[in-house]
């Protein structure tokens, strides 16, 4: 990680302040985001909209690496961005995640 510049990344949150098997939204660079902190510590990041029915997907049920959105149910892989059954028909857009000093950071 020492390779990589900080400065092309934005901190988006304390790592500290999502437990695990949690979500949350944040607004980085004028784009709601959402950071989920999946059990076992991997800590990814999509657009926060589901791309079926514009839900916060933040505030959907996070089960594993499968975020299921709480408005019609779509389940979307919150590591790829795919969607994993219907009604979701397009992929929803993943960043690149960086845990420095317990600092959440998104190439957004």
């Amino acid at each position: 990680m020492a390779d990589i510049a900080i400065k092309d990344w934005v901190r988006a949150v304390t790592l500290a302040d999502i437990p695990e098997g949690q979500a949350m939204a944040v607004e980085l660079n004028g784009k709601r985001i959402a950071i989920f902190h999946v059990e076992g510590g991997e800590v990814y990041a999509t657009d926060d909209g589901c791309t079926h029915g514009a839900a916060s997907l933040s505030g959907g049920f996070l089960d594993g690496c499968s975020i299921e959105c709480p408005l019609h149910a779509g389940c979307f892989d919150v590591r790829t961005g795919e969607g994993l059954c219907d009604p979701i028909e397009e992929p929803v857009q993943t960043y690149s995640v960086l845990i420095k000093e317990g600092d959440v950071f998104v190439q957004v």
